[in-house]
């Protein structure tokens, strides 16, 4: 938890006491329902907390801004922005019922009232949002190939509505398929955080 107050200082109370309570719940779920790496829940703050957060580090959501979490998992990176934005809308979506009884259950725990989860593929999903949010699911293109029809044509936050992707590795290829006209930012998440996990891993953002 030390490693979420270096970078995020100015979290209420509220905000701290639903952070802190993370570790216990993932533990505790995790022991029954696999959604994270059994090696890796003790790096939980480290690697999937902060990581989510790297999305605040580029963008501030208003008030009423709709966001769809594709693929969430156990709920990243969705759940950690859910408590910084609790008057953001959060709609978690995986294909993998019981990866959404963990979530709903970490969310009704910390008293989140701005998340609703629903078992399905994005495919089916038909609703607007004014961002997808989505780490490690799918290549960039497949993502904007399903996700480009959920996409609001009304904006309200200061960078316009799109694709925002938790990626890590050589991307050069990926990003190479994506057609030229499309505008794409890339942004080093090893910028915002010093910690050598993060050399290779970015934020790409493409606009919707």
């Amino acid at each position: 938890m030390d490693i979420i107050l270096k970078y995020f200082p100015d979290l209420s109370d509220l905000q701290k006491q639903q952070m802190e309570a993370l570790y216990g719940l993932y533990s505790d779920w995790n022991s029954k329902i696999n959604v994270i790496s059994r090696k890796d829940i003790e790096h939980l703050y480290l690697h999937h907390v902060l990581h989510s957060l790297a999305i605040h580090k580029w963008i501030t959501f208003k008030p009423k801004t709709k966001i769809l979490d594709v693929g969430c998992g156990g709920g990243f990176p969705g759940i950690p922005l859910a408590i910084l934005y609790p008057e953001v809308k959060f709609h978690l979506l995986d294909s993998v019922r019981k990866k959404l009884t963990v979530v709903k259950e970490v969310a009704s725990s910390i008293g989140l009232k701005n998340v609703r989860t629903t078992h399905s593929r994005v495919e089916e999903i038909h609703s607007n949002y004014d961002f997808i949010i989505t780490r490690a699911v799918a290549k960039l293109p497949t993502l904007l190939e399903w996700t480009r029809k959920n996409i609001s044509k009304k904006h309200i936050n200061s960078i316009p509505n799109g694709l925002i992707a938790l990626k890590g590795g050589d991307l050069k290829d990926e990003l190479g398929t994506l057609k030229k006209h499309e505008y794409i930012e890339k942004v080093s998440i090893g910028d915002y955080y010093d910690e050598p996990f993060y050399d290779e891993k970015f934020i790409i953002y493409v606009q919707g």
